[in-house]
């Protein structure tokens, strides 16, 4: 239901199918520690594999920073590899070293493979093949110039790659922005003024250009700030682009798109885990999240939905306290409070609720701290809640809209209290693909005790 290799925490990622139905994920990745260093700690892509994108298996390293004296000699970071031929082609950042205040010097490269599972990279050379322009982009100190994503350019037969940079005629705290390159051969490149550019965002990472089916195209990007990601969409493009707004709450990062094994386009994104799996440890990289259904209708902003694929991996109703579980509660608009956990087993005060007044949404730990909250654009009808070890998710009539993580209290019945009167919440357990593992979560409980 989330993944991680053991021992290691992941980061961002890139999805992958093969002809045969399976599934790759590459990863950035690194150790799992307090102080986390993602210049000298995510020096390798790890990779893994699925039949249904649910129950993840590693596989390994994959691709690695390059030599002494290389521009991707330092770390390499978020990559886009795609079918190219009868391999694949992989655009990949590459960070060479740190300027003189430290910051990190970043450019593309480009990276080949025979093969369509993942693996097999070889580099083509040893420089990048697109770096920032600084007609239009910061370089040196508080640049940026990472995430490459390429797909086929709509007005020819060539490519167009988004990529994640800094605005030069925008102060640095508003001048994340989408860069623009273009390219006839995906070897040489010729850099644009930005493809987007919202004026009001500090860094518009990981990138996602989708081609929807009517032809028009929709963008994803992941906000620094809030630590979610928005979405625009075009007819063309070289836009114009529609800003749409939020589409991943904060706590979903770095999302990328693809084809469900039913064929349906759904959202994959990662989750953060914190430092010293406690509440009060600072968030850090984490895991990746099982998919959300992505639903675009014309001339309404897109939504992500729970996936009907997870289905199959839920058990039967029950009243008993489960750890892992899905509910439904039916609110009507109407005040709701919903205690999942309790600082006892089986009894006590709440130690992680759910909450819901009108359009006011929040998640509760002990002693009633805000673990996270939004606001929903209509009241809400109904809630769906799932919870996998500390992390829960929250859909508000049908649509994703709340993630928060709660490591405290013990399984409890669910239980609603709606104007003064509580009831019980049938649950649905949710069955882990690896449910033996100890390592992905401080409240995974592994095997029960001999």
């Amino acid at each position: 239901m989330r993944y991680a290799p053991p021992g290691l925490c992941v980061n961002d990622f890139a999805l992958l199918r093969d002809e045969d139905g399976t599934y790759a994920v590459l990863h950035l990745q690194g150790p799992w520690t307090a102080e986390f260093d993602h210049l000298r700690m995510e020096t390798s892509y790890g990779r893994a594999t699925s039949t249904d994108l649910v129950s993840w298996q590693p596989q390994g390293t994959a691709f690695g920073n390059g030599l002494p004296g290389r521009f991707d000699q330092q770390a390499v970071w978020t990559m886009h590899p795609f079918r190219h031929g009868g391999g694949m082609a992989m655009f990949y950042t590459g960070v060479s070293g740190l300027t003189a205040d430290g910051w990190p010097l970043q450019s593309v490269g480009l990276a080949y493979s025979d093969r369509t599972d993942g693996t097999g990279w070889r580099r083509h050379g040893t420089a990048p093949v697109v770096e920032a322009d600084p007609r239009w982009y910061r370089t040196g100190e508080r640049m940026g110039w990472r995430d490459p994503f390429v797909v086929r350019d709509d007005e020819g037969e060539g490519w167009v790659m988004a990529v994640c940079a800094s605005d030069a005629s925008l102060p640095v705290e508003a001048g994340g922005c989408v860069a623009l390159a273009t390219s006839t051969d995906l070897e040489h490149w010729t850099v644009h003024p930005p493809l987007v550019s919202p004026g009001d965002v500090d860094e518009l990472e990981c990138p996602v250009l989708e081609r929807l089916d009517d032809g028009s195209w929709l963008l994803l990007g992941s906000i620094g700030a809030t630590r979610g990601f928005e979405a625009w969409t075009a007819p063309r493009l070289r836009g114009p682009w529609t800003r749409r707004g939020p589409l991943g709450p904060t706590g979903a990062y770095a999302p990328r798109v693809v084809a469900a094994p039913d064929g349906s386009r759904v959202v994959l994104h990662t989750t953060p885990r914190q430092v010293g799996l406690t509440d009060t440890g600072d968030r850090c990289r984490g895991m990746l999240a099982q998919p959300k259904s992505l639903v675009v209708r014309k001339d309404s902003a897109p939504r992500l939905e729970w996936w009907a694929g997870l289905n199959t991996w839920l058990g039967e109703e029950t009243d008993r306290p489960v750890l892992h579980a899905v509910g439904d509660i039916g609110v009507s608009g109407r005040p709701v409070e919903v205690t999942l956990r309790t600082d006892a087993p089986g009894a006590g005060r709440p130690a992680l609720t759910v909450g819901c007044d009108g359009k006011n949404l929040w998640v509760t730990g002990p002693d009633g701290t805000r673990l996270g909250e939004t606001v929903l654009t209509e009241p809400a009808a109904t809630l769906r809640i799932l919870t996998v070890g500390e992390y829960v998710e929250v859909y508000a009539d049908g649509v994703f809209a709340l993630t928060a993580l709660c490591y405290s209290g013990h399984p409890a019945p669910w239980s609603a209290v709606t104007e003064g009167r509580a009831h019980a919440v049938p649950v649905r357990p949710v069955r882990l693909p690896d449910p033996d593992r100890d390592d992905a979560s401080a409240v995974w409980p592994g095997p029960a005790p001999r």
